[in-house]
């Protein structure tokens, strides 16, 4: 589970940069040796240009903060504009962060027309913090509740409240979560002055988490009285490093700002406890346990709200219906007391209740937005009931002034507002039933953990206690039991196991951990006991990384939801206007004759005949179908795809993935195991084997590239048997390694360095062409033989001599002619792009079965290929497996990076596919065609509803059918409709991976 503490940040703030393990951990091209370097190259060459505006071009680099933008031809029409200003050299747009990076040259233009550029493309602009200094938070992201919205239109409101405060950077509101991100600048507004907003909009608001690294939300039992919260005050008063605190003694929830630096939030528990002698015992609490006792609150709420109202309407139906057949209760009603009987003076009572008091909400809620300048379900609501009552309430009053008796309608409202809060409650639980997903990411790592307690001089460890998880600081030693749930990420430092991981990476099979190995948070220890070392904590966790990620997408919109957006703008003044016609038109038809008498209920006119049809317009469309139709949609394929394995980082990419027309595969890593090993050694020269193998393993072992390393470790297993390949880095400094010096890696040939004051070369034909080396026909064709067998060969030559050929061998994965075969079946088409050889391109592709082979590209050329499949206006998918392959990601229409399990902040990719299995990119790309097709069912459903139920609400079938529908059965229409579009998304639970025959069949 995430700590109290944790770095939502759904959207990043600042730069991504990866870190060195990253560049370790990569599995990069085949032959062409150091590819990475020449990117690193080229990159570092670009940005000295751009240190501030200094150097010999004086280029300079800012961030622009794009508002408005909602799809990707947004993000185009930003990026076209900017390239169209002269003196733009570079312009990117992130989409999903709402930001631009924009190189440019100061000498021949300024950032206020770049500003202007932005907002003559039809968007807002405002010119952002230097990336360089902004590695110091100056905008912090909260994560707020929005309680109360119905449809779009709500959303809407709310989003323009709170983008028009002023210290917002960004503000994002989903309706199906209920929840808002919000970016704002904490010396300009505080999360009190937003929570306000929010309120005074006509919601309900308070904060759940924010991205502080320094706040701390504790349970606390003890807390008795208002005594006992001073004293517990008076504690916090006095302990060093607490900067703020709040203590909410009827919740028994205390929120804590501390400096990190004078008191970590171990010792801050620790010492509140230790200084109220035991009285007050503390629990870190999550900002999801609030979240989650919020959402059960609201529907709670509404459920309550929901009995009160039906306990009143049941008596107004037994007074209407049932009481007229009970003689005695009858004439207990129709005895008059005063101007009216007693019936009256009941329902007038009960529906006054229900209509102001229980249903005070839907009118604060729609005075509120008619304030703000806008309209939604609340609106009609109110419109609609208070169109009935007052009508009533008129009719008996006009009876008993003039004598003459109108049928009352106090039913029609009571009976209303029931039906739409029962509505609300169900919606509420369904609409909870989306983030199940979430929660149970939530609830993987367990609640506490066992610490062991170090100890000083030989006793390494004197005893344990059990702490809290949400308390783990990196470095901590934890014991984690057989059949125990490892609490945080960290190394195992003692004992042996089996843990199974297939709750978080997907794969099923138990992986084998020792000394030394890594382990994940929130998975199970299956056999042994372990000792770890906590490494990743709070947001730095692959759990809670994995949670941010499904944030993000959930939060996000999808290009789709702009439909229903401008729906919502227009539907609730259309709504009424149709009313209006509707009241009009019956009204005049009556006064002209043009329907016959007997159609007008007993004792009434052609005035109330027409309200009734009417109100029902009114009650019975409904906007909240359409606004929940894409959230709840979205929202569902994510959990499904974070419980598969696939992270989904936005609706965008959701969207785009079903259209996929070709999809990119990088090989090394990606088709490839990643695990390159030495099949052939050959020495042509007289020099012996083992010499050999010295040398290039020698040359080799400065350099970070995979296929060194496989060198590196064939070398080591040829000089000490009693080690294994695996621990070939112990075996490097086993003294067989020679010093070496002036080493330099050559992107896409090679390395060469000074052995004994001799050059060696490692590396393809072009280096060794450049180096005026020969190279022999016999072991020309030697290496064309490796090649097309598949594996990638590697020409040593030593003091200007050819001594030899390695061949390395990287197995394909299992899986990868499967997926390729799926892939054409599902019309998609697969391209292999690789830095390697023609020869080892073409026969890998022929072993996977892909037709398209692009060989011998370097890392800027393949983003240069999905480009120019792009040109005709196709949708390009790109699978890779990390840095080299990132220019490719980021400038693919859908970008997944593949084995990305411990590394899932990847910031080029789309998709995070948790596994190292090629049959996640079906999963991904089938659940986007399963979830589009559902968003496009529930809005086949959402209008058709509207569509069907406003005619005949409105009575356009009464002459055929002589049915009206009365005003509380619209109600119930209304409010039963956007309950069966979030049914519908649940559906999406039910998703299945697809298979061959499965694909097949649907051929």
């Amino acid at each position: 589970m995430a700590p109290s503490r944790r770095d939502i940040q759904l959207t990043r703030i600042t730069g991504h940069s990866l870190g060195s393990s990253d560049a370790e951990n990569e599995e990069m091209e085949g032959v062409r040796l150091l590819d990475s370097y020449d990117d690193d190259e080229e990159n570092a060459h670009f940005l000295s240009k751009i240190e501030g505006g200094s150097g010999d071009s004086g280029l300079k680099k800012i961030q622009v903060g794009i508002t408005g933008m909602t799809c990707a031809a947004c993000s185009n029409a930003v990026e076209g504009a900017l390239m169209s200003v002269s003196g733009v050299f570079k312009a990117s747009v992130a989409l999903l962060q709402n930001r631009a990076d924009v190189v440019f040259d100061p000498k021949l233009i300024k950032e206020e027309d770049i500003k202007e550029a932005i907002e003559d493309a039809g968007f807002e602009a405002e010119i952002l913090a230097d990336p360089v200094t902004a590695g110091t938070k100056t905008t912090l992201v909260g994560q707020f509740t929005v309680g109360g919205m119905t449809c779009a239109a709500c959303v809407n409101s709310v989003e323009g409240i709170l983008k028009d405060l002023p210290g917002v950077k960004r503000a994002v509101v989903a309706l199906a979560t209920s929840l808002g991100e919000v970016e704002y600048d904490p010396n300009i507004i505080n999360k009190d002055d937003i929570i306000t907003a929010i309120e005074d909009a006509g919601f309900e608001g308070s904060l759940v988490q924010s991205n502080q690294q320094d706040k701390l939300l504790l349970r606390v039992d003890g807390v008795l009285n208002e005594l006992d919260a001073q004293v517990l005050e008076g504690i916090l008063t006095r302990l060093n490093g607490v900067r703020q605190f709040r203590v909410d003694s009827l919740s028994g929830e205390l929120d804590v700002v501390f400096d990190p630096e004078v008191v970590n939030s171990r010792t801050l528990v620790d010492d509140i406890e230790g200084e109220g002698y035991g009285k007050f015992k503390l629990r870190a609490m999550s900002p999801y346990e609030r979240l989650t006792s919020k959402d059960t609150g609201e529907a709670s709420k509404m459920f309550r709200r929901f009995i009160c109202s039906l306990s009143l309407a049941i008596p107004l139906f037994c007074i209407q219906v049932i009481c007229p057949y009970i003689a005695a209760l009858n004439n207990v009603l129709v005895w008059r007391c005063g101007p009216f009987m007693m019936s009256d003076w009941f329902k007038w009572g009960l529906v006054s209740i229900i209509q102001f008091v229980i249903g005070k909400r839907f009118y604060v809620a729609a005075w509120r937005a008619l304030r703000n300048g806008s309209t939604n379900m609340d609106v009609l609501v109110a419109l609609g009931t208070s169109a009935s009552y007052f009508y009533s309430v008129g009719a008996l009053l006009y009876g008993a002034v003039t004598g003459f008796w109108s049928p009352t309608y106090f039913d029609a409202s009571a009976m209303l507002i029931t039906f739409v809060l029962l509505g609300k409650y169900l919606e509420s639980l369904a609409k909870g039933k989306t983030s199940d997903a979430m929660k149970k990411l939530v609830q993987l790592t367990p609640a506490t953990a066992v610490l062991l307690i170090e100890g000083k001089g030989r006793e390494k460890f004197v005893g344990e206690r059990e702490i809290d998880a949400l308390l783990i600081q990196p470095g901590d030693s934890l014991k984690v039991v057989p059949g125990g749930k490892i609490p945080a990420d960290g190394v195992v430092v003692w004992g042996s196991s089996y843990v199974n991981e297939s709750m978080v990476t997907g794969e099923s099979v138990p992986v084998s951990k020792e000394v030394g190995s890594p382990v994940i948070g929130g998975t199970i220890n299956t056999h042994g006991a372990l000792h770890i070392k906590a490494t990743k904590v709070g947001s730095d966790a692959v759990l809670s990384q994995i949670i941010s990620l499904v944030e993000t997408a959930q939060m996000s919109k999808a290009p789709i939801q702009q439909f229903a957006d401008y729906v919502a703008s227009i539907f609730v003044p259309v709504v009424v206007t149709l009313s209006l016609i509707t009241l009009v038109g019956w009204s005049i038809a009556g006064a002209v004759g043009g329907y016959p008498e007997e159609w007008i209920p007993e004792n009434g006119t052609h005035f109330v005949f027409s309200l009734m049809f009417s109100i029902s317009v009114v009650v019975i469309a409904c906007p909240c179908a359409l606004g929940l139709a894409t959230p709840t949609a979205v929202m569902v394929a994510t959990g499904v795809g974070a419980t598969n394995g696939v992270l989904i980082k936005g609706g965008d990419a959701l969207e785009k993935a079903h259209k996929l027309k070709y999809i990119i595969f990088d090989k090394t890593g990606t088709l490839t195991q990643g695990k390159a090993t030495v099949t052939t050694a050959k020495v042509f020269s007289e020099m012996d084997r083992g010499e050999f193998l010295t040398l290039v393993g020698s040359a080799e072992a400065s350099s970070e590239h995979p296929l060194a390393k496989a060198i590196v470790d064939y070398a080591s297993q040829f000089h000490s048997t009693d080690k294994s390949a695996e621990d070939g880095k112990e075996s490097q400094n086993s003294g067989w390694l020679l010093d070496t010096s002036d080493f330099s890696a050559l992107p896409g040939k090679g390395i060469q360095c000074l052995v004994n004051n001799k050059m060696i070369l490692v590396g393809n034909r072009k280096l060794m062409s450049e180096n005026s080396i020969t190279i022999p026909d016999h072991v020309d064709k030697f290496v064309g033989e490796l090649e097309e067998g598949a594996r990638t060969g590697v020409i040593i030559a030593y003091s200007g001599e050819l001594v030899g050929v390695m061949g390395i061998a990287d197995p394909l994965k299992r899986e990868a002619p499967m997926v390729v075969e799926l892939l054409r079946r599902m019309g998609v088409r697969s391209i292999m792009v690789t830095g390697d050889n023609w020869r080892t391109a073409r026969a890998v592709a022929k072993e996977v079965g892909i037709e398209d082979v692009r060989a011998e590209v370097m890392p800027a050329g393949k983003a240069e290929v999905v480009r120019s499949l792009q040109k005709d206006g196709s949708t390009v998918g790109m699978v890779g497996d990390g840095i080299n392959d990132s220019p490719a990601l980021a400038a693919a229409d859908v970008g997944m990076a593949i084995g990305a399990g411990t590394d899932v902040a990847i910031e080029a990719a789309d998709y995070v596919l948790m596994r190292n299995n090629l049959e996640d990119v079906i999963i991904a790309i089938d659940l986007s065609r399963k979830t589009l097709t559902r968003i496009r069912m529930n809005y086949v459903f959402a209008m058709a509803y509207n569509v069907v139920s406003i005619p005949i609400a409105a009575g356009v079938f009464f002459p055929l059918l002589r049915v009206q529908l009365p005003p509380w059965a619209a109600g119930a229409c209304m409010a039963l409709s956007s309950v069966s579009v979030v049914c519908s998304s649940l559906l999406l639970r039910r998703y299945k991976k697809p298979s061959l025959n499965t694909i097949m069949a649907n051929e």
